[in-house]
């Protein structure tokens, strides 16, 4: 029992090292794609660099809902292979510990990511994905506050136009400033001075606008000419546009936690093609997650190279594998959501097929003498390096 229990702990850390560490890379790239693109659109919309942190904070639980099944498969995938390469799988295996029996530990990591995903893309990611589109909707309207700038016409609201030749400490010193404020009466006011900052007010929908040192002009209906006014300080209170609120949660399918959308579904609350896409999109989460508890079989029969091989094809195989199972569910969800295919069939069955695959793989692997599940590919891919290394020496010589 104590061997059989540091085999365990063995095992546990062995997995936990690269499993964790491809877990950050992968998220961490996903972050770095899409930084560049949002301080793109954040500067582009004229709203604070601080809030890419926000939006980028948001999206963090479906970079991780889509990292965890590749860390998981890798970490386990990895481990076993370093067991083989270094011939310990061997002695393990020669004292009579199966893989059946190693298989223990990668299911505890299984199950516990399992249910870790299955929180994320059932519950968090909903309210982060709908908190995101918030914040892009908040930018767009200039609820966060539009950053004015510098030596342009800026247009806030209707009913406000401003321009800046200069912008000091972050904004709280302003010079050279031309500002015209529109009401709704048809009085119109006119400015420019040589300083300017904001100030609070007590309402919330209103803002001073202090001027130093410049000139005022007021147009009115009411007024047989317009009045001109000189001023060392003068207070413009600016009216702030009204901001649209955002909508509520549900308006798409992916907003919705797994609870409501089998209520959307079984419950009667949708017809037609809004149920047809709520059912794609609760089986596309469902399968994605069921699917992890077979990464441990995958990982295991691509770990194990060839004897006298060092080839990492296995790697590379179970990523394409991982990649390409999401495209088909991605493409099935589509497919099911339009009503060409029912959501049920074209989500599960794509599935019980990857898995009957997988189940077949890890099979040859340990119930056969010198099973190689991907040996063919080995093979080919050994006589493809074989011929180029052939042709690298003909190559230097011409």
């Amino acid at each position: 029992m104590g061997r059989v229990s540091l085999i365990d702990r063995y095992l546990a850390r062995t997995i936990a090292v690269p499993l964790l560490g491809t877990l950050i890379l992968a998220a961490m790239l996903l972050v770095l794609d899409k930084m560049l693109r949002l301080f793109d659109f954040v500067v582009t919309a004229g709203g604070p660099v601080s809030v890419v942190w926000r939006m980028l904070a948001n999206l963090l639980p479906e970079y991780f809902s889509l990292g965890i099944p590749i860390g998981l498969m890798l970490g386990i995938l990895l481990a076993f292979r370093k067991l083989a390469l270094s011939s310990e799988l061997d002695a393990l295996r020669g004292i009579g510990i199966g893989f059946g029996r190693l298989l223990r530990v990668p299911y505890v990591y299984a199950t516990a990511l399992m249910l870790l995903n299955l929180a994320i893309v059932g519950y968090i990611e909903p309210y982060s994905r709908y908190r995101y589109e918030g914040l892009r909707f908040d930018l767009r309207s200039g609820a966060l506050g539009a950053s004015i700038k510098v030596g342009e016409f800026n247009r806030l609201g209707k009913r406000l136009t401003l321009r800046i030749d200069s912008s000091e400490d972050k904004g709280t010193k302003l010079g050279g400033i031309f500002v015209q404020v529109d009401d709704r009466s048809g009085t119109s006011v006119a400015a420019t001075a040589d300083t300017g900052r904001f100030l609070s007010t007590d309402d919330p929908d209103t803002i001073l606008f202090r001027l130093g040192k410049g000139r005022l002009i007021q147009q009115s209906p009411k007024f047989a000419a317009p009045r001109t006014l000189s001023f060392n300080s003068y207070d413009l209170p600016i009216n702030l546009p009204a901001v649209d609120r955002f909508r509520s949660r549900g308006h798409a399918h992916e907003e919705l936690t797994l609870n409501e959308l089998v209520r959307e579904v079984y419950g009667g609350g949708t017809g037609g093609k809004d149920r047809l896409a709520a059912e794609a999109n609760l089986h596309f989460r469902l399968v994605e997650v069921v699917m992890m508890m077979m990464l441990p079989l995958l990982a295991v029969a691509l770990a194990v190279p060839p004897k006298r091989s060092s080839s990492s094809l296995g790697i590379f195989v179970g990523i394409v594998i991982l990649v390409a199972y999401h495209k088909v569910n991605q493409y099935a969800e589509q497919a099911g959501a339009q009503g060409r295919i029912e959501p049920i069939i074209a989500l599960w069955v794509p599935l019980i097929l990857i898995s009957s695959m997988i189940w077949w793989m890890y099979h040859v692997l340990a119930h056969k003498p010198g099973g190689q599940p991907i040996g063919a590919l080995e093979r080919a891919f050994a006589k493809i390096g074989g011929a180029v290394r052939s042709l690298l020496p003909q190559a230097q010589r011409a």
